[in-house]
């Protein structure tokens, strides 16, 4: 790889770093911050609140673009078939992950009696897809992503109930048997038109650089704008409409109040939009400053598991040392205002930074086959 296709993946890198932090704010709130209510709740919420919660909305749809991204550099080094098997392999080993190492980070039950599936088994569920997808024209990839990204809303309010509909479009749970429940919250559509898309998204990585700056930053203005004015008319795009509230402030949160499960074409155009600007402003450059996001960015599911384990049994500590009964060392029962939220956001980022620093070095220094998995 030339330096300045490694350059492009320093930038990829580090955009990708920065919404796993600002991921981690989402997750700390979660385990800190319980008692603060729900933030789209307008009749309790406050504009921080809110916008605590709303900034953590980039987090997933960045991170699965540019899974899809990754895997179409990866595939620059493989043939088509090794390519395809490395997708399947990692999107199977990764949908294991997440009813193992990553369900126990999130609940401490080490029974099998409820399984969630969260945005790591959507991320394996679409590399599984992604593995048959590779073999058609790029052009065939963006398309399938954009279809299944602009057109499945018009089944918001369908009355289709199976296990299969849950798995695919409606977060839900599937009983497989009487002691186990399947809870899918992240939806396999529309994410896995998302990956296609960032797949897609993959080849413009190979233009010139003024071409793909023009390409990305045009692609960035359009989905923001169309963002803007469909989710102005309140006719396609979202399944629950904005509405005047009585305060302009909140009036202005209500609009940017889109459904993330599953993912709207209107909080995926407002999320993407954005993020693509920010990828055509950066192309290849990564401010002195933004080193640790680079960092983070190199090592995804290695930070992912290792801040769930940090902050849910930092909040565990904290919630026994106030006397708390066992079950209130769950998630959401440390007890913290938003300011002490902020607080073990931004200590849970430093003390992870030397472990995914020294994972990356890793990385980089060796070539074993087992570490592309991690």
């Amino acid at each position: 790889m030339n330096a300045e296709a490694r350059t492009r993946d320093e930038s990829i890198d580090m955009v990708r770093g920065l919404v796993m932090v600002i991921m981690a704010l989402d997750h700390t709130r979660d385990f800190f911050g319980g008692s603060l209510g729900d933030p789209t709740n307008f009749a309790t919420t406050t504009v921080l609140l809110f916008l605590t919660r709303w900034i953590t909305h980039f987090c997933a749809p960045v991170f699965v673009f540019l899974a899809g991204t990754s895997a179409f550099l990866t595939g620059t080094r493989r043939t088509k078939p090794g390519l395809a098997r490395f997708l399947l392999s990692r999107g199977l080993w990764l949908i294991l992950l997440e009813v193992t190492i990553v369900r126990v980070a999130w609940s401490f039950d080490v029974t099998f009696h409820r399984l969630t599936f969260q945005v790591i088994w959507v991320i394996g569920a679409s590399m599984v897809v992604l593995a048959g997808l590779v073999f058609l024209p790029i052009a065939a990839i963006a398309i399938f992503g954009a279809v299944l990204v602009a057109a499945h809303d018009a089944f918001d309010h369908s009355n289709w109930h199976s296990n299969a509909w849950t798995i695919l479009h409606v977060p839900g749970v599937v009983q497989p048997s009487a002691g186990t429940r399947l809870f899918f919250l992240y939806p396999l559509v529309p994410w896995v038109g998302v990956m296609a898309l960032g797949y897609a998204f993959g080849a413009w990585q190979q233009l010139a650089p003024a071409k793909r700056r023009l390409r990305v930053a045009t692609t960035g203005v359009v989905a923001t704008v169309a963002f803007v004015i469909l989710r102005a008319t309140n006719l396609y795009g979202d399944p629950a409409p904005w509405t005047h509230q009585s305060r302009m402030a909140f009036t202005v949160l209500s609009f940017l109040n889109c459904a993330k499960y599953p993912p709207s074409l209107s909080y995926l155009l407002m999320t993407l939009g954005p993020s693509l600007l920010l990828l055509a402003a950066l192309d290849g450059r990564s401010p002195r400053w933004a080193r640790p996001f680079v960092i983070f960015g190199r090592v995804p599911l290695f930070y992912y598991v290792l801040h769930l384990y940090l902050l849910h049994g930092a909040a565990t500590l904290i919630a026994l040392a106030r006397h708390a009964p066992p079950p209130a060392t769950r998630w959401g029962r440390a007890g913290f205002g938003l300011l002490g939220v902020y607080v073990a956001w931004l200590l849970a980022v430093l003390v992870l930074y030397p472990a995914c620093r020294w994972f990356a070095g890793v990385k980089s220094r060796r070539r074993d086959q087992w570490l592309s998995y991690l």
